[in-house]
């Protein structure tokens, strides 16, 4: 059962708040000790030394069963009495932990339980004893839960698939020894049973054969159910078959090797920092999934919420999550809690069929053979069936796991986008895998000048193709899906890292249409440039690129066609960005009616006096000009002419640009590009219907501002307001600011039914409402 609903909270611990004898503030979970700004967050308003408490009722038919109550997740030291009684100590932030009740109980009154948090940046463990590139947040931010067993259970199992005619199943039984056998099913996700074994309480693993499974793969999420019965106990776990094998180069799914597309992922959201309930955890893998089209996830630098490893196994996300940390290693006590850590880890997260790595190293620390022997000893022991990797920054790095993990940040624009195998890892017979890359080599806003924007976008797909290209790297995660805010020690000057392909509401940057463009369920295409004369020296537009997967891109300028655009680098992806550097194209020839050489010619002129200027054009085009004059008999004020009609456009009507995306002979996408001023508000909610009861919900509204093309409107930096009616209340202000035209919010439900709205108003836009439902109330 899950008690989420009313606790109480101080920001100072006392004695005398332990033992219900101050007043509090009621909260629900999840829960943030603080609120932060989305600009010059300041990583010490967060940290203290603070308390939850809770009355709990426990019902007397029930006394003849176990209790026990689980936190999934405290940060980051969490001290736990229950009915004054010290029930222990967790001391790691990111995974669950939980205490038995069952002989502390009154049953006959009201129980009470409280817990001291420090959520301090403690040196005694991981992540901290100094410097993090990321906050860290505090409370308790994940479900808290009271789980009620019979006598005799079944306390942990795994769930593994050796080939996929087999389940192979681990046992861990707990209680009070009895006869009764153990029933084990393997089902349908509709509960249909399709094989099944009876054993005995004294086996620990057992192997059931199947057939006409279907596989767990990023294109086909199927996902089984496995059930155990032990008298009155019953559990059901999810589960895929899948299985994970590798080559010298490659990670081997299913017997096919899958090259790892994806990005690395913080779990931690505008003003809640981690605090956010399943519904937003959901999302942001949906969002992975369908709107960046990855295939992987990276859970960058710890363990991420069950609730969004759960949606992974749904979508057909592989992840690879490992232990809490950065750069930093501490002393003995510290190390062995990075091993404790490994081991919660890999016991709480192993039936996770999207987990195919488990990262046993500190990230980005230095070669500490003696600590990685150990994690890497206690992951294969507690889950065989996985290869272990640790991120490094460093070549040749003492390599005890599996999987070289590497954060090559050597791309610097002009050079190759990864480095090669043989110079990176010591052993060429274990896969070689990006962890990172971009992120603070070339950080880039979302209302950055459309240049940047273009080139952090290209940046990606440079590192992304050779990776891909080269047949030596088993994939690449690049950071990352979204900015975050940091210590003071980082970031731009206001504590953000703008190191995300999406800004930190999830709305995206250019670069996120190079991710979304390699799939293929929704057509994309995404024009870097806003081709407007003023955003360019002289007012000549030049080589701009489109994102698509289309396979070419028609261009008409005032719907005269122009030419037509195919990819031609970045062969290695399955959708290149497609250079578009011609925009005269044939429209010498269909408006002027010049043919042959002199089209050639003139063209050839024109685009040069473009790139150029016409007093820094290369001799060679200005002697193709001068010929074109005495040849044809053209004056100085044609050549004027022309370079204002097909190059400069100025003191004319501006330009109406169109680009249309044609597959498979099919016009499947188009954009317009054209100076516009009639703004309106685009928005996108993660869910309308919300569900209250164990705890509240939460929506997040994304919001845009978009010209009557539907482009983004990057230089609209307007105060946007918010506004709410009915039972639901905003996270955060409700006066904000679009960042080259975007930003966003979110909502949460107050314990009561009912339908609400939220409207977005800014001066001379219309305004926008959106319209929610709340079903449930506060249990």
């Amino acid at each position: 059962m899950i008690i989420n609903n009313h606790w109480e909270f101080t920001p100072e611990w006392s004695e005398e708040f332990r033992d219900f004898k101050t007043e509090a503030q009621e909260v629900r979970i999840p829960h943030t000790v603080k609120q932060i700004p989305l600009h010059y967050a300041d990583s010490e308003s967060y940290q203290m030394i603070c308390g939850y408490r809770r009355r709990i009722t426990f019902d007397p038919a029930e006394r003849e069963k176990r209790h026990f109550i689980r936190f999934d997740a405290a940060a980051h030291i969490a001290d736990v009495w229950f009915n004054g009684t010290y029930l222990g100590s967790h001391r790691n932030g990111y995974t669950a932990f939980r205490f038995e009740l069952t002989d502390l109980i009154d049953w006959d009154g009201e129980n009470t339980v409280a817990l001291r948090l420090d959520t301090t940046e403690n040196p005694e463990i991981p992540p901290f004893g100094f410097v993090i590139d990321y906050l860290t947040y505090g409370g308790i931010y994940r479900d808290v839960v009271l789980e009620t067993k019979e006598q005799r259970f079944v306390d942990d199992l795994f769930v593994s698939t050796p080939d996929l005619n087999t389940v192979r199943v681990e046992l861990k039984v707990e209680g009070t020894r009895n006869d009764d056998p153990i029933l084990i099913e393997v089902m349908t996700l509709n509960h249909e049973t399709f094989s099944s074994k009876v054993i005995s309480q004294k086996e620990r693993t057992v192997t059931i054969p199947v057939r006409d499974v279907l596989e767990w793969s990023p294109d086909s999420p199927n996902l089984y159910l496995l059930r155990t019965t032990l008298g009155k106990d019953v559990t059901e776990t999810e589960f895929g078959f899948r299985t994970i094998e590798m080559t010298e180069n490659d990670i081997v799914l299913n017997g096919s090797p899958v090259f790892i597309r994806g990005l690395n992922r913080h779990q931690c959201y505008p003003y809640s920092g981690y605090a956010v309930p399943d519904a937003l955890q959901i999302e942001d893998a949906r969002i992975l999934k369908e709107e960046l089209g990855v295939n992987a996830v990276r859970t960058s630098h710890y363990p991420q919420s069950h609730a969004f490893l759960s949606a992974c196994d749904r979508l057909g996300l592989m992840v690879f999550t490992e232990i809490p940390g950065w750069q930093h290693l501490g002393d003995r006590s510290w190390k062995a809690q990075a091993v404790e850590n490994t081991k919660e880890m890999v016991l709480q997260y192993r039936n996770h069929p999207s987990i195919i790595l488990w990262g046993v190293r500190i990230n980005e620390s230095m070669d500490d053979d003696e600590l990685y022997r150990a994690t890497n000893e206690m992951a294969h022991r507690l889950d065989p069936t996985r290869p272990t990797t640790g991120v490094r920054y460093f070549e040749k790095s003492s390599l005890l796991e599996d999987v070289y993990s590497y954060n090559d940040f050597s791309h610097s624009g002009k050079n190759d986008g990864a480095k090669k195998k043989k110079d990176v890892t010591p052993d060429m017979n274990k896969p070689l895998l990006i962890t990172e890359a971009n992120g603070h080599m070339f950080p880039t806003k979302a209302f950055d000048h459309w240049d940047k924007r273009q080139e952090h976008a290209l940046r990606h797909a440079r590192v992304l193709n050779d990776a891909m290209a080269d047949g030596q790297h088993a994939g690449c995660f690049q950071w990352c899906m979204f900015d975050y805010p940091t210590h003071k020690d980082f970031g731009s000057g206001d504590r953000v890292c703008y190191h995300g392909v999406m800004d930190q509401f999830r709305n995206p940057k250019l670069a996120a249409a190079l991710y979304a463009s390699q799939q293929t369920k929704t057509p994309v295409l995404e024009i870097s440039s806003p081709m407007d004369i003023g955003d360019y020296a002289g007012g000549s537009v030049s080589d701009i690129y489109a994102f698509t997967n289309a396979d070419e891109v028609r261009l008409y300028k005032n719907d005269d066609y122009v030419a037509t655009f195919v990819p031609r680098t970045y062969t290695a992806l399955e959708h290149g960005p497609v250079l578009i550097d011609d925009r005269i194209g044939c429209l010498l020839n269909t408006k002027e009616g010049f043919e042959g050489t002199k089209e050639k010619l003139i063209k050839e002129a024109l685009t040069a006096a473009g790139k150029y200027g016409m007093a820094g054009m290369p001799v060679k085009n200005m002697a193709q000009l001068g010929w074109c004059m005495v040849r044809y008999g053209m004056k100085y004020e044609d050549g004027v002419e022309l370079y204002g009609k097909y190059v400069g456009s100025w003191g004319g009507d501006s330009t109406r640009w169109k680009f249309e995306g044609w597959k498979n002979g099919v016009c499947v996408s188009t954009v317009v590009k054209s100076p516009d001023c009639h703004l309106h508000f685009e928005t996108k909610v993660s869910h309308t219907e919300l569900q209250e009861g164990d705890t509240y919900d939460m929506a997040a509204v994304r919001i845009a501002i978009r010209d009557d093309y539907g482009n983004p409107a990057v230089y609209a930096q307007l105060p946007v307001i918010i506004e709410t009616e009915g039972p639901i209340e905003l996270v955060g202000p409700s006066a904000v600011t679009a960042e080259g035209g975007m930003c966003g919010t979110y909502i949460r439900t107050n314990g009561v039914p009912g339908t609400a709205r939220v409207t977005i108003h800014a001066d001379g836009l219309e305004s926008k409402t959106i319209e929610f439902t709340i079903k449930g109330e506060m249990n």
